[in-house]
């Protein structure tokens, strides 16, 4: 079915309940990332019209919050029987705006509609506390409360669950929304707003501005009074804007920011997990994932056995559009990604390393390129400090548990990490030395509704999912009763 049969393909910005255009009626292109040709042509909103969008979201706040949590979690649970009823076309659309393969785009969609579930199930356990006091008379209370107006600006990489994994919660605490989609996908949010219009969520208490103005809709969103709550996933250099533009407004963040994932694999490691482990964690999304695998070190004892095996399991995999059946390996999404990875392979292959497994452009042409191994990467290279975002799996010698730890911590990032051991000492010594928000022990795929998902050091601030997500969109008030 093309995307302009669906009735989930929208053009427009979604502000207050309506769909309308840009302020200056201004539009821009959405491509597919395999082909470059045109999908849509889409509204381009302006900063008057992000402003138009919070007095929205700030006029529908005292509506929503007051609306009783049971029915707020109605609403939610309705929104997710939709994504679940329209699973096969909203995966259809983010393939091809996003670029990876059609049943990976819809595990996706499974994926961002579990964080809807799991938030309208939690929107009624937000609890307070009655707290004994110290001496007679009082009583001292403590309410939780919604923030108010919240902003989530989201990127391009899972343009459906990066969108859920930030309202669903602001939503099921009795907040509004305001949403700005990565430009390169900006179709899977506005998809989400028909979908959240049918599901009965109120007029205003979402809206999705779709705009190539991503520095001047940012500002707005971060610098706003009526803005409490910003919501930001993206680069770390971007979220320290984002932090130092909030920060005249005292605003509360969550940030999850970049990543530089190390993955250890020990001698007394399954291997053949550790590599089934690795092909999930690397290439999933093509590498294009902020959690993905980035650097690879490897006990010297199983160094060249597991190099074997996994270059070849990564040579195994296959590259092409993503509706090409079998396909486990889409495009980049622009141009400039591909001359990124492109820089740090060469970078690397001219300081020594080798590559066993890709290290080009594949010959499909556009943004495609090679699944690649290189194995003895030097210390240097710029791919074992640098987030790489694509496709490349570097592979480094080491020697001992302690050297292992002290390789994975030298980073400024510390969002997540993996290690594939079974010494159960080794295994929880390991996980509480690392440090990172996330520890994959025997997994590579880990994240999930129920687990809280987020950093440490450079990778970000807060937690998103899990039972801890709804806090970050909630304050607390201390009430003392006195003359009891």
């Amino acid at each position: 079915m093309s995307p302009r049969d669906s009735k989930l393909l929208r053009d427009q910005a979604y502000i207050g309940g309506n769909w309308v255009e840009a302020s200056d009626s201004r539009r821009f292109d959405v491509t597919d990332p395999a082909s470059g040709s045109v999908i849509a042509s889409v509204a381009d909103c302006t900063p008057q019209d992000a402003v138009t969008a919070i007095t929205a979201a700030q006029a529908a706040f005292s509506q929503w919050r007051h609306m009783p949590a049971k029915e707020r979690s109605r609403v939610l649970r309705r929104l997710f029987d939709l994504m679940t009823l329209h699973t096969g076309e909203l995966g259809e659309l983010l393939a091809r705006e996003q670029g990876k393969p059609v049943a990976e785009a819809k595990g996706e969609i499974f994926y961002g509609a579990s964080f809807v579930e799991w938030f309208a199930e939690e929107a009624r356990r937000v609890y307070g506390d009655v707290i004994p006091a110290p001496g007679s008379g009082r009583e001292i209370l403590v309410l939780k409360q919604p923030i108010g107006v919240t902003a989530a600006i989201t990127p391009w990489n899972f343009p459906n669950a990066m969108i859920t994994r930030k309202i669903a919660p602001a939503l099921a605490a009795g907040c509004t929304s305001v949403v700005k989609p990565a430009p390169e996908t900006p179709l899977s949010a506005l998809a989400l707003g028909v979908l959240a219009q049918e599901a009965g969520v109120p007029e205003g208490v979402l809206n999705i501005l779709p705009s190539t103005r991503a520095a001047e809709i940012g500002l707005v969103l971060t610098s706003h009074p009526l803005v409490r709550k910003v919501s930001f996933t993206g680069s770390t250099s971007v979220g320290r804007i984002v932090m130092r533009q909030s920060a005249e407004t005292i605003k509360k963040l969550s940030l999850e920011l970049g990543g530089n994932a190390p993955f250890i694999v020990f001698d007394d490691a399954d291997l053949e997990a550790a590599v089934a482990g690795a092909i999930a964690s690397k290439y999933r999304n093509s590498g294009q994932t902020c959690v993905c695998a980035n650097r690879f070190y490897v006990q010297a004892g199983i160094y060249d056995v597991f190099a074997e095996k996994f270059a070849k399991a990564t040579g195994a995999l296959k590259v092409g559009p993503a509706f090409e059946p079998g396909v486990e390996q889409g495009p980049l999404i622009t141009a400039k990604a591909l001359a990124k990875v492109e820089a740090l392979v060469g970078d690397a292959i001219a300081k020594g390393a080798k590559a066993v497994v890709g290290g080009a452009r594949h010959a499909l042409g556009g943004n495609f390129y090679e699944p690649t191994v290189l194995i003895d990467v030097p210390s240097d290279a710029r791919l074992l400090s640098e987030e790489v975002f694509g496709p490349v799996a570097p592979l480094i010698r080491f020697d001992t548990e302690k050297e292992a730890i002290e390789l994975a911590n030298a980073s400024e990032y510390g969002l997540a990490s993996y290690f594939y051991a079974r010494d159960l000492g080794r295994v929880f010594r390991v996980a509480r030395a690392i440090e990172a928000g996330i520890v994959g022990v025997n997994e590579g795929i880990v994240s999930t509704a129920e687990a809280p998902f987020g950093g440490v050091k450079q990778s970000g601030l807060g937690r998103e999912g899990s039972r801890y997500g709804i806090e970050e969109y909630l304050e607390i008030k201390y009430v003392c009763l006195g003359g009891m």
